[in-house]
């Protein structure tokens, strides 16, 4: 009991260590402090992990979307400290036995002649490489005029100074003036069709079409490049129909915009394939990668161009100058092979797919009997679910009732990390879930919807 009592209170002062100086994600001290925050986790093995009181939670989020094999692999660790007692940086004009293995193994995962890898920290810095590769390979080819880049509305490329304006997102303002040459297509989501569309292949192709549309408008001498996650993870998640990425290389093709597949979330498995471009048999001229490239066990990203957009930058007085300090790091590049072999040995991109498929059943269910879920989508272990106050109309719940906090609090009280935002939410678990891993996150969502139902009086 005395120890007990030693451990809380040491862990009492950690937590206001935290509210007096830790500056949280999307988060303030002072709301925190009120609601006795923040929860500070101490392990995790698999899906779920245990914080500081001793309570195990279900991470359906699998951190963001990122720990893909799971937490607690012990085998990651271990590659890690080898790593570090061998060598922990490089000096500068060289390179390293991990890093060199590992874009040979990216370069044989990655479709077709996307062999050239740019090590990078994170999804941000990989995107906003992707872009600066974009511009600088026009500009090498004498096409100086092309600086802009075309996003879709509704997605999310990162938090750094140019990619935060990809997407359109809200909440921009307070970073303005914005970043120039952004452009916005219309998000290809069946649900929330711009066009009305009335079958998923209609908005797929109405979707790709805008993209020409904006290209023509704005003239294709003008736009470098295209960024698009395969499928979206951000605002509930958004499949598009087979049509739109077969579409969307051909408009890209036609008008020489290099197409920049997002694989940041997607990738190494997320979706039941290695990358989810491989859904579409279309082969972007850039991709980037980064979360599951090391199941979030250590930072690291990459962007890896096609050989012929590469070339470009070859020889003296082409090169692409840019210097990131922990791109290419020896340990992160150890961790990452360690995390693939591990992602490869136990099936995981395999069981995401059959997972995926069983939680998709599992919350077709739930839409069954629950009137305020409008819509549930996704593929793999990347899934969405989005509500509504009037599933005919498909009106949206109003602000005030406060549905996304509700819904959190009761998922919390039901021990799954769930976070909603506005009336959706993106789920992503660890891509070991298992069949009752899924049943109870279900159970939970169930009890947690029409409970909040109930005092909305929607039943």
């Amino acid at each position: 009991m005395g120890r007990d009592m030693v451990v809380t209170s040491d862990m009492d002062s950690v937590r206001q260590s935290a509210l007096d100086h830790l500056w949280m994600h999307n988060s303030d001290w002072i709301t925190m402090a009120e609601e006795g925050g923040p929860s500070i986790m101490v392990s995790g093995d698999g899906v779920r992990v245990t914080d500081s009181e001793g309570k195990v939670w279900i991470d359906a989020h699998g951190g963001y979307a990122s720990v893909n094999a799971g937490y607690g692999q012990t085998g990651i660790a271990d590659a890690m400290l080898e790593q570090m007692k061998k060598l922990t940086y490089f000096p500068q004009g060289t390179t390293t036995v991990p890093l060199i293995r590992l874009v040979e193994k990216l370069g044989e995962l990655a479709p077709a002649n996307l062999e050239r890898v740019w090590p990078a920290s994170g999804g941000s810095e990989a995107n906003e490489t992707a872009v600066k590769i974009a511009r600088a390979y026009h500009k090498r080819r004498g096409d100086n005029g092309r600086y802009k880049v075309i996003s879709r509305r509704g997605s999310y490329h990162g938090a750094t100074g140019g990619v935060m304006w990809m997407g359109a997102s809200a909440g921009l303002s307070d970073f303005e003036p914005a970043m120039p040459g952004m452009l916005y297509a219309p998000q290809p989501n069946f649900y929330r069709c711009e066009f009305d569309s009335s079958t998923p292949s209609e908005c797929a192709e109405r979707s790709a079409k805008a993209v020409e549309d904006l290209i023509l408008l704005h003239s294709p001498d003008t736009v470098a490049a295209l960024i698009g996650e395969p499928i979206t993870s951000a605002g509930g998640v958004s499949v598009p129909s087979d049509e739109y990425w077969p579409m969307v290389r051909e408009i890209c093709d036609r008008y020489g915009v290099l197409l920049i597949a997002d694989e940041v979330v997607t990738g190494f498995g997320r979706t039941g394939r290695m990358f989810a471009m491989e859904h579409y048999g279309v082969v972007p001229d850039i991709m980037t990668i980064a979360k599951g490239i090391t199941s979030s066990y250590l930072p690291l990203a990459a962007t890896i161009s096609a050989t012929y957009v590469a070339d470009a930058f070859a020889g003296e007085d082409n090169v692409f100058r840019q210097a990131l300090t922990f791109g290419g790091h020896p340990v992160t590049a150890a961790v990452a092979l360690k995390n693939i072999e591990i992602i490869e040995q136990n099936d995981l991109v395999g069981n995401s797919e059959r997972m995926g498929a069983y939680f998709l059943e599992r919350l077709e269910e739930l839409k069954g009997r629950h009137p305020s879920v409008g819509d549930v989508r996704g593929v793999g272990l990347l899934l969405g679910l989005e509500l509504v106050r009037d599933r005919e109309t498909k009106a949206p719940f109003d602000d005030s009732l406060q549905v996304s906090k509700r819904l959190t609090d009761k998922m919390s009280e039901r021990g799954v990390i769930m976070r909603f935002s506005g009336d959706k939410v993106t789920i992503g678990p660890p891509l070991c879930i298992t069949k009752d891993d899924i049943d109870e996150i279900v159970s939970a969502m169930d009890s947690a919807i029409g409970e909040m139902e109930s005092e909305l009086s929607l039943r």
